[in-house]
């Protein structure tokens, strides 16, 4: 089984490249089942119902997401439409949505989505580590090959995450910080790992957003509207493959490459 993990899809560049693209990537990767990352998917802040239905109509299976998905409001009921829209498991019990969910897979078999949050410089949300602990036996008893989305900040709590959830999980990719890391890998118990997938947007900007607004942020130490940028528009990304009996991890590939508009 081949899977398809997609780094934050940037706003309205992010989401052209999967339109234009998506399909063909699929194609030449056998792939058979898509995850990505979107809660800065519409307009570089949150996710909507419509932009979650347009990245769900390009054969992508689920829609993760992170500490934006909060960011517009109009995406709450979206979740009592659709599970394939995620928000991190380790948000308090009773926050709307879903943090994990099973679904089919070209191959035949089921695949285990899971959504955590980190807690290093990010808000003192549950424990993700403990979160994992008690969700994960569940959904292997539904299917081995359980997909891990850890949205974090530091690179040291999603090396730990990846450690700690090794041999039990399928992969273990991180997001949120929009820059790709050079780190995949096959840890000791085959589970597939990424520090960060990286980015699906434009490239020429500050993780997304224009430059100069950006650096006007750090420069004045004042708020600064942010507009998402639209140059060098890149695809970023990890394909895994997976042994769909035991859920082991077989190979992993980094993927990162310029898109023409």
């Amino acid at each position: 089984m081949n899977i398809l993990c997609i780094g934050d899809v940037m706003g309205r560049v992010g989401r052209r490249i999967l339109r234009d693209g998506l399909a063909e990537l699929q194609k030449k990767y056998s792939i058979h089942f898509t995850v990505a990352n979107a809660e800065n998917a519409a307009g570089g802040f949150g996710l909507t119902p419509e932009t979650a239905r347009e990245l769900l109509s390009y054969n992508i299976d689920v829609l993760t997401s992170g500490n934006h998905i909060w960011d517009r409001q109009v995406i709450i009921p979206y979740f009592e439409q659709s599970q394939r829209v995620l928000r991190p498991h380790n948000f308090p019990p009773d926050s709307p949505g879903t943090g994990a969910v099973v679904v089919p897979a070209g191959a035949g078999r089921p695949v285990a989505v899971l959504n955590l949050q980190g807690r290093a410089f990010m808000q003192n949300i549950d424990c993700p580590f403990r979160a994992a602990d008690e969700v994960i036996p569940q959904l292997r008893e539904e299917t081995p090959v359980v997909v891990v989305d850890f949205h974090a900040e530091a690179t040291a709590e999603k090396l730990a995450m990846g450690r700690y959830l090794d041999g039990r999980v399928s992969v273990v990719f991180g997001t949120h910080t929009h820059v790709q890391t050079a780190d995949e890998q096959l840890l000791p118990g085959l589970t597939g790992y990424i520090t960060d997938l990286g980015m699906t947007g434009p490239h020429d900007s500050v993780i997304g957003m224009e430059v100069e607004g950006s650096v006007a942020r750090f420069l004045q130490q004042r708020p600064v509207r942010l507009s998402p940028a639209k140059g060098n528009p890149r695809f970023n990304g990890l394909v895994v493959e997976i042994d769909a009996d035991s859920g082991k991890c077989l190979g992993v590939e980094r993927v990162n490459f310029a898109v023409s508009f």
